[in-house]
């Protein structure tokens, strides 16, 4: 009996090992090194288009391909490798983000891991609930919760994040007017939606199963939506840039690193270069002179080493002249940007966390006296919210000294051509380590000149002022309440069961 038993579980053993061999079998490890293949060109693949069209110098229209192999993926793999494959093609995309947090702006590892991580998280979510919803036969709402699911994220971030709207994809496309001037009616949020569902749509277009008709009315009706979206973007744009021509002259000083006590000698050095590039901009017909974002450390009672020079010349050549400065005040030190003659005073508003941690914020918008010009400072650019109420109160102008990273150049000053467009509003931008930027109001750059502290560089341009308001001054932020709505609805819509399975792409929904 027991040698019978024996017997009996060697042939089970024997049976298992047969089956298991027959699962591995050589065409299964085949299929399976293909799948592999596949998967890592499709991560790869993304990766490397979210490099190319993302980041601190993106090239244009690139983003609108970075999801394409990935959302290729999405019906033809398991669900937990489709999360894998966008969560790292977003991560591997945008990793070169983290040297630039951690270490040019000198923010906390956990924000960049926040932003880089939980981007990754948030792209996997997207995707796999865009797989969800194409298997089950919901092709639009596929697109749809590709697009909300993302757009929600950038805008609940903008609001809870402390970095504005810093974080968005949608400034990836600033040297596109036809694209910039959505921003009109949506703020970014709607270029943030129009830039996932294209590829959605294109995706859906090649998937495996999906009726013919299907995918004609997805791709017509995504692309006639983002039609109307350019049309109507340039139709308010164009209402909104009405104003009339403000030619504007820009400065950004040559200047030690660090910024530079007014009561010194190489502060009295720049005053006298700053008066002297004042005389030469009035004498081309400057009316607004911008310098740099702190340019001068003072103290309230060194003011008028500044303050008398300036207004001197600004009065004598008949111009306005902002100049930003470091100030000393007896209840905190404040970054300021201050107008002359009148000595308008503004305290910048939004401080940028962490390096300017010492520094006392501002807390109201203020406007040059008779002048419908409003001043800013640098990261208050990255606020929505502050550029549309400066607008509501009749601003047609933003006078901007600002101060980047030399690496930034490109990627900050274009959001502030996303501000101007958004609120129909021209922004004059003087950024030392950065770019000279006049905008126009529909978000077009009429100057653009790239400086550094080694030599004084100036610029001068006309542009065009507001007009009448943008529909996204009016309206304010509708379009990121709208994503939060979609999201809910497709988030509903994944958990109803499809009433009719084979609706989906046939072969897949078996695996799902």
């Amino acid at each position: 009996m027991r040698s019978s038993t024996l017997a009996g579980d060697d042939q089970r053993v024997t049976s298992t090992e047969e089956v298991v061999r027959k699962q591995f079998s050589v065409p299964t490890r085949r299929r399976l090194a293909t799948l592999s293949m596949v998967w890592l060109a499709a991560t790869v693949g993304s990766a490397v288009l979210w490099t190319i069209g993302t980041g601190l110098h993106p090239i244009p229209g690139i983003a609108l391909l970075a999801p394409l192999p990935v959302l290729w993926l999405a019906p033809r793999q398991a669900a937990s490798a489709v999360y894998a494959a966008a969560a790292l093609s977003w991560l591997g995309g945008n990793a070169g983000y983290w040297s630039y947090f951690t270490e040019t702006l000198e923010q906390p590892w956990s924000m960049a891991v926040t932003l880089l991580v939980g981007g990754a998280l948030i792209f996997g979510a997207c995707t796999v609930l865009f797989r969800k919803l194409l298997l089950q036969g919901r092709s639009g709402w596929a697109v749809l919760a590709l697009s909300a699911v993302w757009t929600c994220a950038e805008f609940l971030f903008s609001r809870i994040g402390g970095i504005g709207a810093w974080w968005s994809i949608a400034y990836s496309q600033a040297e596109v007017a036809a694209i910039v001037q959505v921003a009109s009616i949506t703020g970014v949020w709607g270029i943030s939606f129009l830039l996932l569902a294209v590829p959605g749509a294109i995706a859906t277009l090649m998937a495996p199963g999906i009726p013919a008709g299907r995918r004609l009315v997805v791709v017509g009706a995504t692309a006639v939506a983002t039609i109307l979206a350019v049309g109507a973007g340039q139709w308010s744009s164009a209402a909104a840039s009405s104003g009339p021509v403000t030619r504007v002259g820009l400065v950004a000083l040559a200047q030690p690193p660090m910024y530079v006590p007014v009561a010194t000698p190489d502060g009295a050095r720049m005053v006298a270069e700053a008066v002297a590039a004042v005389e030469q901009l009035a004498e081309q017909g400057a009316e607004v002179i911008v310098f740099s974002e702190k340019a001068w450390h003072v103290r309230q009672s060194e003011l008028h080493l500044l303050r008398d020079p300036i207004t001197a010349v600004a009065a004598r050549r008949g111009v306005h002249v902002v100049v930003g400065l470091e100030l000393e005040q007896p209840h905190g030190t404040v970054n300021a940007a201050i107008a002359y003659p009148g000595e308008t005073i503004y305290a910048k508003r939004y401080l940028v966390p962490g390096l300017e941690s010492a520094l006392r914020p501002g807390s109201v918008p203020i406007q040059i006296p008779d002048r419908s010009w409003a001043l800013a400072v640098c990261f208050d650019l990255d606020r929505p919210a502050l550029v549309r109420e400066n607008r509501r109160q009749g601003a047609t102008l933003i006078l901007a000294p600002a101060l980047d990273f030399t690496v930034d150049h490109w990627l900050h000053s274009r959001m502030a051509v996303m501000r101007a467009a958004e609120s129909g509003i021209a922004i004059a931008r003087a950024a030392q380590l950065g770019e000279l930027t006049a905008i126009d109001a529909r978000g077009g750059m009429r100057a653009s000149v790239r400086t550094d502290i080694t030599e004084t560089h100036t610029a001068l341009a006309d542009i065009r002022t507001a007009g009448d308001r943008t529909l996204y001054v009016r309206w304010g932020d509708w379009f990121g309440v709208l994503s939060i709505v979609l999201t809910v609805a497709c988030g509903l819509a994944a958990l109803r069961r499809p009433a009719d399975r084979s609706s989906g792409p046939r072969g897949l929904l078996d695996h799902s």
